[in-house]
């Protein structure tokens, strides 16, 4: 058996390759893959095998993904960049002749109507087209996507565009523990997995964060174009800025929330609650 993991210089990639190992895969067998080999020096000194793997650069690609059994697709971060990415990584796996391919999706990519969603989509038509066995983790946001800002939080409050919209959010810790499970067990081989964990709303998440810091921090709900407004004001590029109120557009309409049972039955366990991850965020944070 050979795992290949794609990505493991990443946060979810890296951690996938650690759950791989606690799994008890041995390290021979699992191969980490990244653009930057020499980050992943570490896990080469474990006994991980380490190659080079290039989205943008399809010859490395069949190379990393050689003698593969299963491969872990982390999806691509450069955004607009995508398709065109994930479609090489799909070719190299089809030629050489890897068993199943797990893709790391976002939530209901098929109906989303968030402007994430569109690579995802059409990255999970490419899959159907392949003829390789796959399966579907279509993940819904990491709750580090806001433990990230507790300080920003703490300092000025939460704003967004959510409404009284619930979140499914797990960690990343959580969803690359669930991708593990996928890659190294047989039978997942055309499932689709919705994966969030117990939701939230951000009034709830301002409320979880004033109970763990015992200072007082509130949401202001925004309308989309104004929170836009004030994340480019903040110094985010556009763009970014545009497909982040978007999300909270998304979450207003109920488009991040799923059903925890998926995630929790690839765990074995419930996923990691609210203020168990805003607590190891805060732990984290210098002084």
């Amino acid at each position: 058996m050979s795992i290949v993991v794609t990505g493991a210089t990443g946060h979810l990639g890296r951690l996938a390759v650690e759950a791989l190992l606690r799994r008890g895969v041995p390290a021979g067998e699992v191969v980490a893959t990244g653009r930057r080999t020499e980050a992943l020096a570490d896990l080469a000194d474990r006994g991980v095998v380490v190659r080079r793997a290039d989205y943008d650069d399809e010859a490395t690609l069949h190379g990393a993904f050689a003698g593969a059994t299963a491969l872990l697709l982390v999806s691509g971060s450069e955004v607009g960049q995508r398709v065109p990415q994930h479609a090489a990584a799909i070719r190299a796996a089809s030629s050489a002749g890897v068993g199943l391919i797990a893709y790391t999706s976002i939530a209901r990519a098929d109906t989303s109507t968030l402007a994430l969603a569109a690579e995802h989509r059409a990255t999970e038509q490419l899959l159907a087209g392949s003829g390789v066995p796959h399966v579907l983790l279509r993940n819904g946001w990491y709750t580090e996507n806001y433990t990230g800002q507790l300080p920003v939080y703490l300092e000025h409050g939460i704003a967004g565009a959510a409404r009284d919209g619930r979140i499914s959010a797990a960690t990343r810790a959580d969803y690359a523990e669930a991708a593990a499970v996928v890659v190294s067990e047989d039978g997942h081989a055309g499932a689709v997995y919705e994966l969030g964990g117990e939701p939230f709303t951000m009034t709830e998440l301002a409320r979880v964060v004033s109970e763990a810091t015992g200072r007082t921090v509130t949401y202001t709900d925004l309308p989309v174009e104004q929170y836009r407004q004030v994340l480019v004001g903040a110094g985010l590029p556009e763009p970014l800025a545009a497909v982040l109120a978007d999300g909270d557009r998304g979450v207003a309409d109920g488009e991040l929330l799923v059903d925890p049972a998926d995630l929790e039955g690839l765990l074995g366990r419930r996923p990691t609650p609210l203020a168990q991850a805003v607590a190891q965020a805060l732990a984290q944070l210098p002084g």
